[in-house]
């Protein structure tokens, strides 16, 4: 492999690993939300954010993914 395709795949898993570390802290932000609201939030708001703690988490665990991908070719 080439220095242009070692640059590039160094690019590629520092933009994941960006990607990554916000879709976790936005994955964690839903769940403090949760926590902090308790009771305060009706069950549609619960399970909408439940949804959007699921969706940051795949999106997370997709680049993490990625990364290893990347390493391992």
């Amino acid at each position: 492999m080439g220095l242009k395709e070692e640059f590039v795949k160094a690019v590629d898993n520092v933009k994941d690993a960006i990607s990554e570390g916000a879709n976790r802290s936005e994955a964690e932000g839903e769940q403090a939300k949760r926590d902090v609201a308790g009771d305060a939030m009706t069950p549609g708001e619960n399970i909408a954010s439940m949804a959007n703690q699921a969706k940051h988490s795949v999106a997370a665990e997709f680049d993490a993914a990625k990364q290893d991908v990347r390493s391992n070719t």
